[in-house]
């Protein structure tokens, strides 16, 4: 789908990342090679031409040397270190929003349930004009900034001027800071009255719990068939992935094992009785799911349970361990590749660029691997069987058992380059944010699908902005884009309005690699 352009100050995601926890260290190991280190480093400092920030320096050294090592080693700053535990951590402490930059000002697209801002009467649409007596409307704030002054330590407060449509004053709101969810199962619910959807964003600390959650309440509204989605899950905490699988697989099944050059082989079963063991079980996976969502998808794969339908996923199998380095922040270091349970090694190639190495997925596009299943290939030495034969591959990536490609029709051309130059996302914010009292009144998502009506006029207001930006199109062009934009457009409104789920209700129709998922349960 379209890239979503919003900055969710509840949910965070990290790319390619899977941690085992470790307990940390401050100091690295004193030996003959430090010593060798500190000496360039000191001859530097006290003989160099000209004067140097030897910390910057240092920093440069150690990003350069662990980028040559492998592409998911690296150095975090202490600046940010919070910032990126709080992706994993399963909540922060914060004001309970999303929001995005609109016209160079904070716009709330939703309050969390129950959070800080809902608390006080922070509504969806409105504007944060000031934070604490400082004007930030008009200032070129960016998203960055903008989180960094609205979170903050538990209990504290933080005063908000907002500009709400319709009312000519600002209004004042003091919101006290409280622990935030960051969810990692996205939305749950039931495409029909068999079928549960559960899409999953990261594998965090409480994701497993929240697994359970869903399926428990889906369980409870008839579901006996399951489809998970870790499409664009880009990975998290190793344990919480093997938990997860452990729901669908009976005992002593072998789920992933890891090993590294100081690292001993360890190995991780399936060792209770699980939620979902012996009911039909889906995973979608696209080029953007990767490492504990590879660990998910490969060891039901191998272990010859529920079915994996989409596109071949990122191909990263390397572990990463994060080390507290005190003041100075923490190394996140490559310490073992993980294999699945047949022993594939699904790390692809890396050779020594980091650049191209997160550019792969683009050679796809070049190759045909994402229109055709025709353009992909494997060496026979990367074959493994499963225990019921079944043939898997290593190498990079978790290939689907049913592989269901892009569109490659050449009368979506104009419509793929307006949605995703952001511009039918835009219009339909817009919209969004000013017909929200009417679009309440249809009273669900399902209701406004069903009665909502995107009219010629509107189409033409997105035509119009699309020619704005010398994006152009012929008669035949914009008819088809006049087919695609409605479903998609609505599905967006319905997001913004209604929530999340909202979004995934209306684009079902739109998504293909759901649909087969749904053919395959329903055959």
């Amino acid at each position: 789908m379209p890239l979503i352009y919003s900055i969710i100050l509840t949910v965070g995601v990290i790319f390619g990342i899977y941690i085992a926890k470790s307990n940390g260290i401050t100091s690295a190991p004193k030996n003959s090679s430090n010593t060798f280190i500190n000496d360039i480093f000191s001859l530097i400092d006290k003989e160099y031409v000209d004067t140097i920030n030897i910390k910057d320096l240092q920093i440069k050294a150690v990003n350069h040397v662990l980028e040559s090592m492998d592409p998911h080693s690296e150095y975090i700053k202490p600046e940010i270190l919070d910032d990126v535990n709080d992706n994993l951590h399963g909540s922060f402490h914060g004001i309970g929003v999303s929001f995005r930059i609109e016209k160079d000002t904070i716009a709330i697209i939703n309050t969390i349930k129950g959070g800080p801002s809902e608390k006080v009467g922070i509504m969806a649409g409105d504007r944060i004009v000031y934070v604490n007596d400082t004007l930030i409307a008009g200032t070129k704030i960016t998203n960055k900034d903008a989180m960094r002054l609205l979170k903050g330590p538990k209990k504290t407060k933080v005063d908000v001027k907002i500009k709400r449509r319709g009312i000519e004053e600002l209004l004042d709101f003091t919101i006290i800071r409280d622990v935030i969810p960051t969810h990692s199962v996205d939305v749950a619910y039931m495409i029909n009255d068999n079928i549960g959807f559960i899409k999953m964003t990261k594998f965090s600390a409480t994701t497993h719990k929240e697994f359970v959650e869903a399926v428990r309440k889906l369980k409870s509204e008839g579901m006996t068939q399951l489809i998970l989605d870790l499409r664009d899950n880009t990975g998290g905490y190793l344990g919480e992935a093997v938990n997860i699988v452990d729901e669908m697989l009976s005992d002593n099944n072998l789920i992933v094992y890891t090993e590294g050059e100081h690292r001993d082989r360890s190995y991780l079963f399936s060792r209770r009785r699980g939620l979902w063991e012996d009911k039909d079980v889906v995973v979608l996976i696209n080029e953007g799911s990767a490492s504990a969502s590879e660990i998910v998808a490969g060891a039901l794969q191998d272990n010859d349970r529920g079915t994996i339908i989409g596109r071949r996923s990122y191909g990263k199998g390397l572990v990463q361990e994060q080390f507290d380095l005190g003041e100075n922040g923490a190394l996140r270091l490559t310490v073992a590749r993980y294999y699945t349970p047949t022993g594939r090694c699904i790390q692809k190639p890396f050779e020594g660029s980091k650049e191209e190495y997160l550019l792969e997925e683009y050679s796809r596009y070049e190759t045909g691997e994402m229109f055709s299943i025709d353009s992909i290939h494997f060496a026979d030495s990367l074959k493994y069987i499963t225990p019921k034969g079944k043939i898997v591959y290593g190498g990079g990536g978790i290939m689907p058992d049913i592989y269901v490609p892009l569109a490659n029709d050449s009368s979506h051309y104009f419509f793929n380059k307006m949605a995703n130059s952001g511009i039918l996302f835009q219009y339909a914010f817009d919209y969004a944010d000013s017909h929200r009292k009417e679009i309440l009144n249809y009273g669900d998502a399902k209701n406004f699908n069903e009665n909502f009506i995107f009219t010629d006029a509107m189409f033409n207001e997105l035509m119009r902005r699309t020619e704005e930006k010398k994006i152009t199109g012929d008669k035949e062009d914009k008819a088809k884009a006049r087919e695609l934009s409605e479903p998609l457009f609505k599905a967006y409104v319905a997001r913004d309005v209604f929530g999340d789920e909202a979004f995934y209700l209306l684009y079902e129709p739109m998504d293909e690699i759901l649909q087969k998922a749904l053919e395959v349960l329903e055959y």
